[in-house]
């Protein structure tokens, strides 16, 4: 018996070490390229390094550091305008019974079953007409139509789960409706919150077709910027480029991680009570 334990647990150390050797050798490469000046096959890595991709992407000429900054912009800004609207739908859907549910839940839902090519065609437009193609704010707007439905989602899994009576304790102890809501129900779903933020952050930051459409080229984020330089074929350029395109998606998911476990989400949020 214990024999057969150590071969599990062997076996699921190895089957952990290949998925994260497997996760992190892109990083490497990219890592790699990034810092080399010509690096060849079968050259194992890289014989001459130099900075010089990083010169260009921030250099006077680059777009790079708009495009950063542009990316940044929308997916926070769509986090939280994101989060604001789905709150109450969220808790509607999660707590409450009535007719017509499950129509709205579909609704909600359907932009996951479109092609966001049709959604952007469709979109661009009517947004060209009231003048909000190639805007930061039309891209902005645009990027809530994926973004909603997992924010929803998320939301209404945790109110599901709430249990309003903490609500109506201390609305008996005298608490305002902000009081409430500051004390009470933020702290509970807290780290559902913060997953669903996740989500809406990283799906408004990894979009392409919607930013082309409705940007229409005068607004530049590094998913566009990415692509226009692949074929390019300037692999150091390429490499830094994708290293600065992950690396606020990982900084966010390491600072999140926390709250990915429904466990310890659960007791983080209770807990505050």
């Amino acid at each position: 018996m214990r024999r057969t334990q150590t071969v599990l647990a062997a076996m699921r150390y190895a089957f952990l070490a290949v998925l994260g050797l497997a996760l992190v050798l892109p990083f490497v490469a990219f890592a790699l390229n990034a810092f080399s000046r010509q690096w060849f096959y079968p050259q194992l890595i890289p014989k001459t390094w130099s900075l010089e991709a990083w010169r260009r992407i921030f250099s006077a000429r680059s777009q790079v550091p708009q495009a950063l900054f542009n990316s940044v912009v929308i997916a926070l800004t769509v986090t939280l305008v994101s989060i604001a609207i789905g709150l109450p739908a969220a808790r509607s859907l999660g707590m409450y019974r009535f007719r017509g549910k499950r129509l709205v839940e579909f609704l909600i839902f359907l932009p996951t079953m479109v092609p966001p090519l049709t959604v952007g065609m469709g979109l661009s437009l009517n947004f060209l007409r009231i003048g909000l193609g190639g805007t930061m704010l039309g891209v902005g707007l645009v990027h809530l139509v994926p973004v909603m439905p997992y924010v929803v989602l998320t939301l209404s899994g945790v109110f599901a789960n709430y249990n309003a009576e903490y609500e109506e304790q201390a609305r008996t102890l005298g608490a305002g409706p902000l009081e409430v809501l500051r004390y009470v129900t933020l702290p509970a779903v807290f780290p559902g919150v913060v997953v669903a933020g996740l989500f809406a952050f990283l799906i408004s930051w990894s979009q392409y077709i919607l930013t082309f459409l409705i940007g229409a080229g005068r607004i530049i984020t590094m998913p566009l910027l990415l692509f226009s330089s692949i074929p390019g074929g300037d692999n150091p350029n390429i490499a830094a480029q994708s290293l600065l395109f992950v690396g606020p998606a990982l900084l966010i998911l390491l600072l999140t991680s926390r709250y990915l476990s429904g466990e310890e989400a659960a007791v983080q949020g209770f807990g505050r009570l």
